[in-house]
């Protein structure tokens, strides 16, 4: 069963979602919080997998504990809200989800789904090294070689990995790829294998573009540039 922390200013949507999660009883609510400083400062007591926030809540939303938490490799963030505009911008912050309020139980039920699937995907790297990677190529279930991934990227659609010869699609998000598979973090939206990176082209503004062996062309942003310049032993100055 996973373990899961509510966090909204509302207490009756706390409720509601609750009881929703307790109905499909796949998830435990070990704890509720109606703020994200509170969130902040006492979420390591209770191990949770997965945080369902709120977007919408004084001080610290939900998009800014989002982007404080982004290191956290073991925790799911679930945005819920009852605006549909934020969708991109959950995308572009590395959401695992986005569920929009009255929350539908189908809609749900496919998010616990999915997390399920990277808690037992996370299980089985625990006891044995992961080596192949489950993906979708043409409506086809394939195994990918993990060695064999030159990068990984998201998008509106999901997240995708190309392996030298095809783009594939899987369940599991950048952040588990990144934590598992030993890719580095290049840019908000990817990941790149250190060993296909041919070359690093800098571009305006402090970003670069980094030209993989297999030519293709993977975006660098400013925030991870410095740490990227380092691996590479590039004067960082």
């Amino acid at each position: 069963m996973l373990n899961a922390i509510l966090v909204d200013d509302e207490p009756l949507a706390r409720e509601e979602l609750k009881a929703m999660l307790d109905e499909d009883g796949r998830v435990k609510v070990v704890c509720e919080f109606d703020n994200a400083i509170d969130c902040l400062s006492q979420y390591r007591d209770y191990q949770p997998d997965v945080l369902f926030v709120d977007i919408h809540m004084p001080k610290i939303d939900g998009l800014e504990l989002l982007s404080i938490m982004q290191n956290e490799p073991n925790i799911q963030i679930v945005l819920v809200t009852a605006y549909d505009d934020y969708a991109l911008k959950a995308f572009e912050a590395a959401a695992f989800d986005y569920l929009l309020k009255p929350v539908e139980e189908l809609r749900l039920a496919k998010t616990i789904e999915r997390l399920e699937n990277i808690a037992s995907l996370k299980q089985s790297a625990r006891h044995s090294p992961l080596n192949l990677l489950p993906c979708l190529c043409q409506q086809q279930q394939q195994w990918v070689r993990c060695e064999n991934i030159e990068y990984a990227f998201s998008d509106l659609s999901g997240v995708h990995v190309f392996d030298g010869q095809q783009l594939l699609h899987t369940q599991l998000t950048l952040k588990t790829l990144e934590a598992q598979l030993g890719l580095m973090r290049c840019h908000r939206q990817y990941l790149i294998d250190p060993q296909a990176i041919h070359h690093l082209t800098l571009t305006e503004n402090g970003n670069g573009e980094l030209v993989t062996y297999s030519g293709a062309k993977i975006p660098v942003s400013r925030r991870y540039m410095r740490a990227l310049k380092t691996f590479l032993a590039i004067n960082v100055e």
